[in-house]
């Protein structure tokens, strides 16, 4: 457990001394520069993505568990599809879905009775209301999951008090509802910031320069690490202003709840109402994940049907995804077991060693690239302790053990997913009465036999939850992926994110397929039950 802390806090203060090391001229250039407009485009975007995923989320939420209308039971699990799908592959498939020669715009000039492009186009996706739009359709989901949550478990007495006292159904709804759940928005909403904090490859495509692509671009293109570094630390001021806001937000919890004395009723909808609300909750889902989906799908088959098999080098990116991944979540659903346990079994620790499992959940909170950066000295350091340790014992200079090797690649996302599987892990561990402990101890047990007998069978389902969502989560990564991963080895995020930026969509749409696919059987289970705890 002081090791999963160790490894969170090392890249932070390694970052630290990346900015330190930075002149003067360097804040100043930035401070004239790059910060001004990079702080003001990714603030704008926050705010945009914010209010957008708030207002689907909360809306989608509520229509699903206060109404009946046809397909309901269907859409209220279908809203959680965009998780499957990377803001980057969104954005790569509608700029080819709305491009000017594309299928949309052509149908519509088809339609209208004109011949050319310059007689005839939509607005260029290319700008922050575009970004704004397609990040927060495909980010809504982590708001919707935890307000329906929330809406179903609500007392129905006081939505029916705030009826008898003459309210209708839209001031029950902003007067009653949301109020109750606003924590539950809180932490939903963290979570989609966080996520466009993250992001890199919808961004760039879609020419935003955020916080995010002038520290890849600092760092890339400019050679300049000390600079990234310290606009890194700008993003990380970023994450824990998020994080402060959503424990802000959750420490009202206890006030939000009431003991319940039965279920919401959905009522009941006829007629146009009905079918209008279908249209509305099915509407996130077809931006989100359907005509994504559908587009990656059709652009596969053309190309399978006309190039044959893929090539050789896309393969190997596959290979690469799955064995990265792979190692990944092995070390971090491993590492999470050990945490999660540790903090179960600790008799009265004192107070650091109980901050311990929070500060080892915390790199979820760091974004990629703030991670890649923070990441260089550690393990520098270690590969100068191996040099020397080498030469110490009479052994001739080696080759690099983590640097330009997936090994750092695979460590970057076991710190920035480790918080997925301690969370999973002690989800599980809440389930399992201390009193099996207790007995296990009084036949003779010791504690790792505990662990091993008991715990461990009952805990498979949370360990297998850990391992989907860590596995594919490690696949979707991007901004860490670009900037950690050695010369020539590609995988299929950072394969999709060169086709894209060379503007050659051939080969990126199997790319981008495997990546969703891969991601819809976590988003399945994840929606299975979550219906299961909400019915």
């Amino acid at each position: 457990m002081i090791l999963a802390g160790i490894s969170v806090l090392a890249p932070i203060a390694s970052l630290l001394g990346l900015a330190a090391q930075g002149s003067v001229e360097h804040w100043a250039h930035l401070l004239d520069y790059v910060l001004p407009d990079a702080v003001g485009q990714t603030l704008l975007l926050l705010a945009g993505v914010g209010v957008l995923s708030a207002g689907l989320g909360v809306g989608g939420a509520w229509l699903v568990t206060a109404y009946d209308f046809p397909f309901r039971r269907t859409l209220s699990w279908a809203m959680l599809l965009p998780l499957a799908v990377p803001t980057y592959i969104v954005a790569y498939a509608y700029l080819d879905i709305l491009h000017p020669i594309g299928p949309v715009q052509s149908a519509l000039r088809a339609v209208l009775g004109y011949d050319s492009p310059r007689d005839f186009r939509l607005p260029d996706l290319r700008n922050m209301p575009g970004a704004i739009v397609l990040l927060g359709f495909v980010l809504y989901p982590y708001v919707y999951l935890t307000t329906r949550s929330m809406f179903a478990t609500q007392a129905a007495s006081l939505l029916e008090a705030a009826r008898l006292l003459g309210h209708g159904p839209w001031s029950t709804f902003f007067r009653v509802a949301v109020p109750m759940a606003r924590p539950a928005v809180a932490v939903g909403l963290s979570l989609v910031l966080l996520e466009t904090l993250n992001d890199i490859g919808a961004s760039e495509f879609l020419g935003i320069q955020t916080l995010t692509v002038s520290v890849y671009s600092t760092w890339v293109s400019r050679s300049d690490l000390a600079g990234a570094a310290q606009i890194a630390l700008v993003m990380l001021l970023l994450a824990m202003l998020l994080i402060a806001a959503e424990r802000h937000g959750r420490r009202r919890l206890r006030y939000t709840g009431s003991r319940r004395t039965h279920p919401v009723q959905a009522r009941r909808l006829r007629g146009a109402a009905a079918w209008a609300a279908t249209g509305l909750a099915a509407w996130p889902v077809l931006v989100g994940f359907g005509a994504p989906a559908a587009y990656l799908l059709v652009q596969t088959g053309e190309w399978l049907l006309i190039s044959g098999p893929p090539s050789p080098r896309l393969l190997r990116a596959g290979a690469n995804t799955v064995s990265v991944s792979l190692a990944a979540t092995a070390v971090t659903v491993g590492l999470g077991l050990v945490v999660a346990w540790s903090a179960r079994i600790m008799q009265r620790p004192p107070r650091w060693l109980r901050a311990l499992p929070r500060l080892a959940t915390l790199g979820y909170a760091l974004p990629g690239t703030v991670l890649a950066i923070g990441l260089l000295f550690p393990v520098m350091g270690l590969e100068r302790g191996a040099a020397l340790a080498r030469e110490a014992l009479g052994m001739a200079p080696g080759e690099l053990i983590l640097m330009g090797t997936p090994i750092a690649l695979a460590a970057a996302y076991t710190i920035r997913f480790l918080a997925i599987s301690v969370g999973s892990i002690e989800a599980g561990l809440t389930r399992i009465p201390s009193s099996i402990e207790q007995a296990a101890r009084l036949l003779g047990e010791n504690v790792n036999g505990t662990l091993r007998r008991i715990h461990l069978p009952l805990l498979r389902p949370a360990l297998a939850t850990a391992a989907l969502l860590v596995f594919v989560d490690s696949m979707k990564e991007l901004p860490a992926t670009l900037l950690l991963r050695p010369m020539n080895f590609d995988t299929l995020a950072t394969w999709l994110y060169g086709e894209a930026a060379r503007g050659s969509y051939e080969e990126g749409a199997i790319a981008a397929l495997g990546i969703v696919l891969a991601g819809l059987i976590p988003v399945i289970l994840l929606a299975r039950m979550h219906n299961r705890k909400t019915a």
